[in-house]
């Protein structure tokens, strides 16, 4: 049996026949164009999956099950999406509108959430019992997986880690609350920090990569500085990676998953983030003589989305 996976994003939306062991056969995609009533979106997913097949050599008749992710609150028992802030959703029937085109068994999830299942049955977590799934873009997103199973929890957002309280009456979070997660260990919080660090130091490599405007500042000229030994721009990253570790720990002490993987733009730093993340946490390791959760980098890339979507068909 195959199974459609489609990766709902707010630019883009991608699609793909997979196989039950998490193989692409074909793959496509459209533009979002979020401006649109929800309506129209999902005819065009409609129209995607319909093309996706065609190009697979299949037929509708071939296809188990559509997964979608979404980036957003889901109600995988409802089918309803509660809220999907990059779309400006609120309370779409997303189940029902989609079979409304396709008469196929529909099962939503968070994007992050099936990106980390995808993982966990042909990625870097293959293999094991129970996962977290780390997204370290814009935001921080999760998926947690547990017995081999996306956990949602159980109104949908068992999954939102982003927004676990690092700090009490820290920075002000999009979500309205202060101190979430992702204000410290996002794309957003390394470029926020960069620009305070440079008003400061405008001496500091970074400003010469941004050619002197701040505003240039993005993740990656504050982690290739770093690497390169530039001071204010190695405070900074070491910052970052204490708010991400303590983050980590919290996910440790609550969870205790066999493996955490890392993926998102950030995690492109690869083993410098790995090395210097993995040391940062050894100190607030809370039972020193236990194995603990590995630290790894995802696999699958921007896939991801497709095979776990699609996989939450199989389920």
């Amino acid at each position: 049996m195959m199974y459609i996976g489609v990766d709902l994003g707010g630019t883009g939306i991608k699609a793909g026949v997979v196989t039950e062991q998490g193989e692409i056969l074909s793959k496509g995609s459209t533009p979002t164009m979020k401006e649109r009533p929800y309506q129209e979106v999902i005819a065009d997913i409609a129209s995607l999956c319909r093309s996706v097949v065609k190009d697979a050599g299949l037929t509708m008749e071939d296809i188990g099950a559509i997964g979608v992710g979404v980036p957003g609150v889901c109600d995988p028992r409802t089918g309803v999406i509660p809220m999907c802030t990059n779309l400006g959703w609120h309370g779409v029937p997303f189940v029902a509108e989609l079979r409304s085109h396709i008469d196929l068994p529909v099962i939503v999830d968070n994007d992050a959430t099936v990106a980390g299942f995808a993982e966990s049955i042909a990625g870097v977590s293959a293999g094991t019992h129970s996962s977290v799934f780390v997204t370290l873009g814009t935001g921080v997103g999760g998926g947690i997986i547990i017995n081999g199973r996306p956990y949602s929890g159980a109104h949908g957002v068992g999954s939102e880690i982003g927004h676990m309280i690092l700090k009490m009456d820290g920075e002000l979070c999009s979500c309205g609350n202060r101190g979430c997660f992702e204000r410290y260990a996002s794309a957003t919080a390394i470029i926020r920090e960069g620009r305070k660090a440079v008003a400061e130091h405008p001496e500091s490599m970074i400003m010469k990569r941004c050619g002197g405007n701040p505003e240039r500042i993005n993740a990656k000229t504050v982690i290739d500085c770093a690497k390169e030994g530039d001071p204010t721009a190695k405070a900074v990253f070491d910052e970052y990676v204490r708010g991400l570790a303590l983050g980590i720990i919290n996910l440790i002490n609550a969870i205790d998953p066999e493996v955490i993987v890392l993926g998102g733009g950030v995690s492109n730093a690869g083993d410098f983030l790995l090395d210097a993340l993995r040391e940062t946490m050894k100190p607030y390791i809370f039972f020193k003589t236990l194995p603990y959760a590995r630290i790894e980098l995802a696999r699958l890339g921007a896939d991801a989305g497709i095979i776990g979507a699609a996989l939450l068909g199989k389920q």
